[in-house]
C-alpha cells in the first residue's frame, strides 16, 4: 500500500471494491537483461539480502527472483518463533544480531512487522535435565545472551495451564527463561523487506524458475529462467530446502539435506499463553497468535521429502505431549496443518559464503533456524556478495568448515533434532 492515508469509511469501501484504489506495495517487474546481483530467492533471507545491498552498499541494480511468489515457501510456513538461547560462540553472536535487528524492523521499514518480545522458556522435565540447561545457561552468559534459569514456581506462574503434578508425564522442574526472545508475522517481515527494498531499486521478478546455470572460464556468468537469461557480477542463492536440487543442477553437491518440518495451528480462543513454550525433550513447542490460534510445532519428520505437508506421525508427536503438558487444551480442534521443507548440514548450522562455483555465494543450510535469522542472515549475506569477502560473523559459517573440521554443532540449540 502507498502512504496516503486512508479513513475507516475508505478502508471498507475499498474492501468491498475489491482494493482497486490501492496501489502495490512493490512492483513485479519483468527481468532486464543483466546486474550486478541476482539473488535467486524471494522469501526473507533473499529479500534482505537485497534490501542490505541496496541500503547498506548502494548497489540497487539488483534482482530477486522467485519461482512461485514472494513469501511462499518457508517465510510463510514456520511458526514465527524468534530467539537466540544458542550454545556456541559465532551462533550466539550471528542468532543475537538478528534479535537486535528485529527489535527495530518495523520502525527501519516502516512497516509493522508485529514483533511481540514476549518471551520464552525452555522446560526442564527431569533434575538432569535442569543440571545440563543450568551449565548451558553459563555458557549462553559467557557468549553475552541475557538467559535466565528459574524455578518450577516461577514457571507455573509465567505458564500456568502447565499440569503442576509430579507424576504428570512431562513434569516441571524448571526451565530457561529468554526475555527477548519473541514472534513476528511471518507475512509481514517478507511484505516489509519487499517493498523497501523495491522503494530502493531492487527488481523483483516473480513466477521466474531458474533452469541452467551458464559458465564460461570456471565462472558462473548467466543464469536461464522461465523469463530468459540474466547475467551478473555475482549471483546468490537463498532458496531453503531446495539449496541441494539447485547446487546439483549448478553442477556441485552441498553437504546438506531437506526435511519437512510442520507446523499447525488450533481454533482461536482468548488469551491463554503469553510466552513461548518449549521442550527439547519432546520436540513440542507451542505459543499463541494474535488472532488466538495455538500454534504448535516438533521434531522435523526425518524423511527426506520436499513435501509441503505434514503427516500423521508427526502430528501425534506433537499433539500427545502438548496435552501431557497442558491437558486444558484437549478440547480444542485442530484447525490445519501445513510443512516446510527445511534444509539441514550435519552440525545444525548455516551455510555463509562462497559456494564452489565461482561467481555464485551460498545462504542455506539454516534447517529450522531460517526465519528467527532472517535480518541477520541479509544483512551479513549482503556483506558477502558486495564485497567477496565475509563478514566477521559469517566466517565461522563458510561452506570449508566441513573439510576443516571446525563445525558448529547446535543440535541442543536448535530444539528440535
Amino acid at each position: 500500500m502507498n502512504k496516503t492515508r486512508y479513513s475507516a469509511w475508505s478502508l471498507f469501501r475499498e474492501g468491498l471494491r475489491g482494493q482497486r484504489g490501492w496501489t502495490p506495495a512493490w512492483r513485479d517487474r519483468d527481468p532486464d537483461p543483466a546486474y550486478d546481483v541476482v539473488i535467486i530467492g524471494g522469501g526473507g533471507h533473499g529479500l534482505a539480502t537485497a534490501y542490505y545491498l541496496a541500503k547498506q552498499h548502494g548497489i540497487s541494480r539488483v534482482a530477486v527472483i522467485e519461482k512461485g511468489w514472494v513469501g511462499g515457501g518457508n517465510t510463510g510456513r514456520n511458526t514465527t518463533i524468534i530467539r537466540s538461547n544458542y550454545f556456541h560462540p559465532p551462533s550466539a553472536a550471528l542468532y543475537d544480531l538478528s534479535v537486535s535487528l528485529y527489535e527495530g524492523l518495523s520502525r527501519e521499514l516502516n512497516y509493522n512487522i508485529m514483533f511481540s518480545q514476549r518471551g520464552l522458556i525452555e522446560i526442564a522435565h527431569t533434575d538432569a535435565e535442569l543440571e545440563s540447561m543450568a551449565r548451558a545457561a553459563n555458557a549462553m552468559r559467557i557468549n553475552g545472551i541475557p538467559i535466565e534459569l528459574i524455578d518450577r514456581e516461577q514457571v507455573l506462574r509465567l505458564a500456568p495451564l502447565l499440569d503442576p503434578s509430579p507424576q504428570s508425564r512431562w513434569p516441571v522442574r524448571g526451565a530457561l527463561q529468554q526475555r527477548r526472545a519473541g514472534t513476528a508475522r511471518h507475512d509481514a517481515v517478507a511484505w516489509g523487506y519487499a517493498r523497501a527494498a523495491d522503494a530502493l531499486g531492487v527488481h523483483i521478478i516473480q513466477d521466474c524458475e531458474v533452469t541452467g546455470f551458464q559458465i564460461s572460464d570456471g565462472r558462473l556468468r548467466a543464469i536461464t529462467t522461465t523469463r530468459g537469461t540474466i547475467r551478473a557480477e555475482r549471483f546468490g542463492m537463498a532458496v531453503a530446502g531446495n539449496s541441494s536440487a539447485l547446487a546439483r543442477l549448478a553442477g556441485f553437491e552441498l553437504p546438506i539435506q531437506s526435511y519437512t518440518l510442520q507446523a499447525m495451528v488450533s481454533e482461536p480462543v482468548k488469551p491463554c499463553l503469553d510466552l513461548v513454550v518449549l521442550s527439547s525433550a519432546n520436540g513440542t513447542y507451542v505459543s499463541q497468535s494474535d488472532k488466538g490460534e495455538l500454534v504448535l510445532g516438533g521434531n522435523l519428520d526425518r524423511c527426506p521429502s520436499y513435501a509441503q505437508r505434514g503427516s500423521f506421525g508427526v502430528t501425534q508427536s506433537v499433539i500427545a505431549p502438548l496435552l501431557a503438558m497442558f491437558p486444558a487444551f484437549a478440547s480444542l480442534k485442530l484447525m490445519r496443518q501445513w510443512g516446510g521443507v527445511v534444509d539441514t548440514a550435519p552440525d545444525n548450522s548455516p551455510i555463509i559464503g562462497p559456494s564452489p562455483l565461482p561467481g555464485l555465494f551460498l545462504n542455506c543450510g539454516w534447517g529450522t533456524g531460517g526465519f528467527k535469522a532472517i535480518p541477520a542472515g541479509g544483512t551479513l549475506f549482503a556483506h558477502v556478495l558486495a564485497t567477496g569477502a565475509h563478514h566477521p560473523l559469517s566466517g565461522p559459517f563458510d561452506l570449508s568448515r566441513f573439510a576443516s573440521g571446525e563445525l558448529i554443532d547446535e543440535g541442543h540449540a536448535g530444539v528440535v533434532h
